[in-house]
């Protein structure tokens, strides 16, 4: 009974469920992922992801004992943040590539706003944007020693034919993590059996994608116009692992379906009717900025509120 009358400050519902625990499970889901890569681009792939997690990981430490904070890299977010960088750049580029990333994710995007939970952006996609500002010709350069070429997405935006079954498989050019659509989907299934993601966001997006394809894509339901950009570029990567990533998504579950929607429609405008064959890092950007907006519009109003004034 003593238990039972205790009174204690909020939170009153407790869970076990740690920042550590959800982050070091995103890490062990994007291993399928960034396997293939070292498997699919080979040594030069491997070396990126450990420059850049490493620097993620330094980057955040340093910066918490200059500043004299409570260090907090053992809760797997900068390590979470490196990786999820690295599978976003292509194999060929040069190594500091991952070095000014890193630091740029999380000094200015994570740090500098507060850190874990304050940040207003994913900081891995506001590193990759940021590198694609300023080193357009390295971030567009996917040739590397196994693939040369236009990457899938870009044949598709010029009219030319795909190797379907490569794309799903990921025997194709692309940054180091997204080529496989199985490993990804293996990755996100792992999450969702564990309960740390679900298929809200996802979901809505890739459906919302796949309607606006039908309808704009000049294809029609042409069922390998849509499997070829499901499967090819960051699309899967950005809808299970970026744009369900807890601090930047909206936390009402109508506004998270509206996300998603908002996601999938700007993706398919930046790939339809943009300069480039891929969108989803600037998509998940500008949703990230309406989230505030999403939340204000979708938050459940309190019991007796609300109703007409007589």
């Amino acid at each position: 009974m003593s238990d039972l009358m205790k009174v204690s400050s909020n939170p009153h519902i407790r869970s076990r469920v740690t920042t550590s625990n959800i982050m070091l499970a995103v890490v062990i889901a994007l291993l399928p992922a960034a396997g293939f890569g070292i498997y699919n681009f080979g040594l030069d792939a491997l070396i990126l992801i450990l420059i850049t997690v490493a620097t993620t990981v330094l980057t955040e430490y340093l910066y918490e004992l200059a500043m004299h904070k409570k260090v907090t890299v053992g809760d797997f977010s900068a390590v979470v943040t490196g990786l999820l960088l690295a599978l976003n750049l292509p194999s060929s580029a040069p190594w500091w590539i991952g070095v000014i990333g890193g630091v740029f994710a999380i000094l200015v995007v994570k740090m500098l706003f507060g850190g874990l939970g304050q940040n207003f952006m994913n900081p891995a996609l506001g590193a990759r944007c940021f590198l694609l500002i300023s080193y357009t010709s390295i971030m567009c350069n996917f040739d590397c020693d196994a693939y040369t070429g236009a990457t899938p997405l870009a044949s598709l935006k010029a009219g030319e034919s795909v190797n379907l079954l490569n794309m799903v498989i990921g025997k194709t050019g692309g940054t180091i993590g997204e080529t496989s659509m199985i490993a990804i989907v293996i990755g996100a299934c792992f999450l969702i059996l564990l309960g740390i993601i679900d298929l809200k966001i996802s979901g809505s997006y890739l459906v919302a994608f796949a309607v606006f394809l039908i309808l704009f894509g000049g294809h029609g339901f042409d069922p390998v116009f849509l499997s070829a950009h499901l499967a090819g570029g960051g699309l899967m990567l950005g809808a299970f692992f970026m744009a369900t990533d807890y601090v930047t998504r909206p936390v009402t579950k109508k506004g998270q379906y509206v996300y998603g929607v908002i996601l999938g429609i700007l993706t398919g405008i930046f790939r339809l009717f943009g300069p480039s064959a891929e969108g989803v890092s600037y998509a998940i950007i500008l949703g990230n900025l309406l989230v505030p907006l999403i939340e204000k519009a979708t938050m459940p109003r309190p019991f007796g509120k609300g109703g007409e004034k007589a």
